[in-house]
């Protein structure tokens, strides 16, 4: 399983009819918080509910990632995150509960055999905490994330466009 695999179901579970799901944000969202002035750190897949907050997934493929993850000088903590989520492979859930912050919760990929044939996706090992200081998003805000999110599609059907030059 690699990352796309888990954005695609991270967006999948998260429903991106009901979210607004955008994968690999790193800039364009900055606001002063309680923290003080400062940009939102880089999130895998970054999750925006209908009532304005935000829920973060960090996607992990290898117990080295994992474990380098915790050099991260911001650490997952921003005023603009209501819940932190790491999403593993099902190999590595027993190295993320050792290894993710007490407050992230967990998601897992697994892979069931059921009547209907395969299922994969994800399942909730433990529940993220709320952040109590986490800050609804204006609609300023919700606008840039969407921005970004169509950013994406761009460079996805460049990705995909094999024979344009």
């Amino acid at each position: 399983m690699n990352c796309t695999d888990l954005e695609y179901l991270t967006m999948k579970f998260f429903d991106a009819r009901r979210n607004i799901i955008v994968p690999g944000v790193h800039w364009g969202i900055a606001r002063w918080t309680n923290n003080g002035p400062g940009a939102l750190h880089e999130c895998d897949v970054l999750v925006l509910s209908k009532a304005g907050y935000a829920t973060e997934v960090e996607i992990k493929i290898s117990k080295a990632d994992l474990i380098k993850d915790k050099d991260k000088i911001h650490g997952h903590e921003n005023d603009l995150i209501k819940h932190l989520f790491f999403c593993v492979p099902e190999k590595l859930e027993e190295a993320a509960l050792h290894h993710i912050p007490e407050r992230a919760g967990l998601l897992v990929a697994v892979k069931e055999e059921r009547v209907r044939g395969t299922w994969i996706g994800l399942k909730i090992v433990r529940a993220a905490a709320t952040n109590p200081k986490a800050l609804k998003w204006t609609e300023k805000e919700r606008m840039q994330l969407m921005r970004l999110g169509c950013l994406r599609i761009v460079g996805l059907k460049r990705k995909l466009a094999k024979n344009i030059s």
